[in-house]
């Protein structure tokens, strides 16, 4: 599993205007939206005293996201990625700051704010396809690995300061100012986008009307003959169900048996510093086996569950959940350049939300079990059922062929002859991670 140092030769995609902006106005979205975890948990734990409201929350939030995201995918791939994301941002700022007014006037209205997340989650499912079309079209080939780990570092260093500026706010003013600056992010990341211009992909010429089930069922063709594209959504889709396990139990573990609230800032604020690292990581080395190393690093996202599950100290607990984050860190633009160069550029959008429907897939779940699991046998056992899970799937994607020998470019799908010796980096068009926003 070796690996090289990237091209110094490339020029960086932030000398161009485009990427630019396009990056600037993610940047300072993703800064806004950093504090929202944190203080979304809190507030809802305050407001009710409920695991069980704190996870419905969260599913009115994903759930919409799960069920829209393909059609997400066909207008991304219809219809221009720069115009839908510029009017989801639009919507997101207005849901936000609805919540933030609900949570600032002092008697929130849990089924007030449940129905602004169904919101904000279907905008989501229309805003995520289009992500990786954004880079695609303002960042030449060459420059596509050192522009996916810029935005993961923008990513990454939003999950450093988010935190801290949610522990400020939520200790000072209150939690409903956090949604207020995500709010303000939003517009103006909406305004930078008005600015971007995207270039055109060509597509398929087609005659007739296409339906939309006709693209949906080519983007599945797509994901479905290469298999060391669906068999890692697998071990993604593990790590988000165990993602959605820690995220609904730990604020109340934290606030009763690590500390209080300022341990599971602190579990944030360290997490979000690994994912940093990972990202510079990832910036600076190209794995061989891009894929197999990525899925490998997912896997330690079982270190700080089972910590966890065993009631270790927070000290213990706070450094394996950052050496979990560095795994994700590392996956993010490894996998996203690796996608991007393996996928035909004009089914991206589609292929791009499946991604995010499979890895996804088992958030809902974790969010809906984990609470009753957790009332009826304690919070140990979801908590080292989700452990045992990423870890066997992501560490079992090893066993592939396919998995193993990707090596960067453009994979063969199931079809084709396949070389023993794997695929070199190269020709090729056209992800997702776990867990972003």
């Amino acid at each position: 599993m070796s690996a090289s140092a990237t091209s110094p030769a490339v020029p960086h995609p932030l000398r161009t205007r485009p990427f630019r902006l396009l990056f600037a106005g993610r940047t300072l979205s993703l800064l806004g939206d950093a504090a929202i975890p944190a203080a979304l948990a809190l507030a809802v734990q305050e407001a009710t005293g409920s695991t069980a409201a704190l996870a419905l929350v969260l599913a009115c939030s994903m759930v919409p996201k799960l069920l829209l995201l393909p059609l997400g995918g066909v207008a991304g791939d219809r219809f221009d990625a720069r115009t839908i994301a510029l009017a989801m941002d639009l919507v997101r700022c207005v849901t936000q700051l609805v919540v933030g007014v609900q949570l600032l006037g002092g008697t929130p209205s849990l089924a007030l704010i449940a129905g602004v997340e169904v919101i904000g989650g279907a905008a989501g499912a229309f805003a995520t396809p289009t992500s990786a079309p954004l880079v695609r079209g303002t960042v030449p080939a060459e420059g596509l690995q050192r522009a996916n780990a810029a935005m993961a570092v923008a990513y990454s260093a939003s999950r450093v300061g988010g935190p801290a500026l949610a522990g400020a706010l939520i200790f000072t003013v209150g939690p409903g100012w956090a949604f207020v600056l995500d709010a303000a992010s939003f517009a103006v990341s909406a305004a930078l986008l008005c600015a971007v211009r995207i270039e055109r992909v060509e597509r398929p010429a087609a005659g007739a009307r296409r339906s939309v089930l006709v693209d949906l069922r080519e983007g599945w063709q797509e994901v479905r003959t290469r298999d060391w594209y669906w068999s890692s959504l697998i071990g993604h889709s593990a790590w988000n169900g165990a993602a959605a396990v820690l995220m609904t139990l730990g604020p109340g573990i934290a606030v009763h048996r690590l500390g209080g609230g300022a341990a599971w800032v602190a579990l944030l604020q360290v997490g979000a510093i690994g994912l940093l690292v990972g990202s510079l990581v990832a910036d600076r080395v190209s794995p061989r086996r891009p894929v197999l190393t990525a899925n490998i690093g997912l896997a330690t996202y079982a270190l700080p569950l089972l910590l966890l599950a065993a009631g270790a100290p927070a000290v213990l607990v706070i450094g394996a959940y950052g050496i979990a984050q560095a795994g994700l860190g590392f996956l993010t633009p490894v996998w996203e350049t690796a996608v991007q160069r393996a996928v035909p550029e004009h089914a991206l959008a589609r292929v791009t939300s499946y991604d995010w429907l499979l890895s996804f897939a088992a958030m809902p779940l974790g969010y809906g079990l984990a609470p009753l699991a957790a009332s009826a046998w304690g919070p140990g056992v979801p908590l080292t059922v989700a452990a045992l899970a990423v870890a066997g799937c992501c560490l079992g994607s090893a066993l592939l062929p396919g998995v193993r020998g990707f090596t960067g470019g453009a994979a063969p799908a199931e079809s084709e002859p396949r070389s023993g010796a794997g695929v070199e980096a190269g020709a090729g068009a056209k992800v997702s991670r776990p867990g972003t926003r």
